[in-house]
């Protein structure tokens, strides 16, 4: 039988979903840098051949090492990983090993600075960047590009510790702040293994003008997109667009959707400027979640490219509206088996599915005006939703009950999220209507239940 190794750290889908997935194409072995989640033990422990935790893993290339020693202890056919911050480290234990894997091109997928320039050098359409190495670097670039301008991390992820620049004032305290931010995304593992000393490495991009004018035919819908596919054998084959409700600023995600509802033609068009982004990689064997902004015109740009697939539930969603496995199309691929990939990308289906991550704001980013005790077990979730609808919590992912909710802070990202559920609806329409009522109808719900 084929024997997996799974590099666990925080990040990617919930185990109680992915692990099935991964065990049905062999033993699954698990090789934990960081302590397992305790929520739904009982559904995904059972799918693990054998754990092994490293209580306090090394970094950079003795993590490297690690791997290859555990992958050849237990004769693995695969290794992978869902989370970001292990990609870097899991695809160089792969090519040691001689396995299947992401390939040198991962560093490109890691590096934000490394990605615009290969994009760049391949004419794929980007906003204006820089590197900054300094607040003397990030007040030259606020002279040099258009403001607003995003302040990031290079090797971040979960739009944690970026920062909105509206001019050259905002620069000494952005710099400051990007620091907090990324202390604070430090204690919750929210951080690069493999690459050394990466908190210093930084870009700051102008922001794309957004717009769904010309896109969408109904409104509500934010104006970017996400392509979820793998990279096989170097030939990248794109499975599903997913859409975004609008961010809560600065730029915190709450919700993608699926399907996508835009005309096909246009769909198509996405597709493959996502494609010509992953393909100016170099990835070899990977899933992918490339991220476009939407711009009037029909102009889009696209933002970012990760060698995993979308966090959250985005990958139960492709499963649950398109029939299409990812994790488990992405195993047999890193084992050399047939995978049957679509002829082309779905773009219609007559399931609707949602990954809705809740925060203490509304829908149009209006913070509460309270701090009700987070109690989800006592809201009445069916006098939200509409007939039909249905939703799921995930329990890895769930802020403790019976505290104060926290305050929103807009440069937090996804540590803002009270808690992430699976929202099914009839159709696209009333999915997008649920996910609004949900998250403009929770802070009184809460009120409810507690009074």
């Amino acid at each position: 039988m084929n024997r997996i190794l799974y590099v666990y750290v925080k990040g990617g889908a919930p185990l109680e979903y992915a692990f099935p997935r991964i065990a049905a194409c062999g033993e699954l072995h698990v090789l934990a840098l960081a302590p397992l989640p305790e929520a739904a033990q009982e559904v995904w422990r059972p799918s693990c051949t054998s754990i092994e935790s490293v209580p306090e893993a090394p970094r950079g290339e003795e993590l490297v090492e690690l791997i290859v020693e555990h992958a050849k202890a237990i004769g693995a056919d695969a290794v992978l990983t869902l989370s970001e911050f292990a990609v870097l480290a899991v695809a160089h234990a792969a090519s040691r090993l001689g396995l299947a894997g992401a390939g040198e091109g991962i560093i490109r997928a890691r590096d934000k600075r490394l990605m615009r320039e290969a994009w760049a050098a391949a004419g794929v359409p980007i906003p204006r960047f820089r590197r900054v190495d300094s607040l003397a670097d990030l007040d030259a670039a606020l002279a040099d590009l258009t403001p607003p301008l995003l302040l990031k991390p290079a090797w971040g992820a979960g739009s944690v510790a970026q920062i909105v620049l509206h001019s050259a004032e905002d620069a000494a305290p952005a710099w400051s702040g990007i620091e907090d931010g990324l202390k604070a995304g430090s204690r919750v593992g929210m951080n690069e293994l493999h690459a050394a000393d990466t908190d210093r490495d930084r870009l700051v991009e102008e922001i794309a003008e957004g717009s769904t004018d010309g896109w969408y035919e109904e409104g509500g819908y934010g104006d970017y997109v996400s392509v979820e596919g793998i990279v096989a054998d170097g030939v990248h084959h794109a499975l599903a667009i997913t859409a975004k409700l609008p961010t809560v600023p600065s730029f915190v995600e709450v919700a993608s959707t699926s399907p996508c509802v835009l005309p096909e033609p246009l769909q198509r068009r996405i597709e493959e400027v996502a494609r010509q982004a992953v393909d100016a990689l170099g990835l070899e064997n990977c899933g992918t979640h490339t991220e476009l902004k939407l711009m009037r015109d029909g102009e889009l740009v696209v933002i970012e490219t990760a060698a995993r697939f979308g966090g959250l539930l985005t990958t139960r969603q492709v499963h649950e509206v398109f029939g299409l496995d990812p994790i488990g199309m992405l195993v047999r691929q890193l084992l050399g088996e047939r995978v049957d990939y679509p002829e082309a990308m779905p773009t219609s289906s007559a399931r609707a599915a949602a990954s809705l991550a809740v925060v203490p704001a509304d829908a149009a980013g209006r913070p509460w005006r309270s701090r009700p005790v987070w109690n989800p077990q006592a809201v009445d979730w069916p006098s939200l939703l509409s007939p039909g609808s249905t939703i799921e919590p995930v329990p890895a992912f769930a802020l403790p009950a019976g505290q104060p909710v926290p305050a929103f802070d807009p440069s937090a990202g996804s540590r803002n999220w009270l808690g992430v559920y699976l929202l099914s609806a009839v159709d696209a329409a009333t999915l997008h209507r649920d996910c609004n009522a949900v998250l403009n109808g929770l802070e009184a719900a809460l009120h409810r239940a507690a009074g």
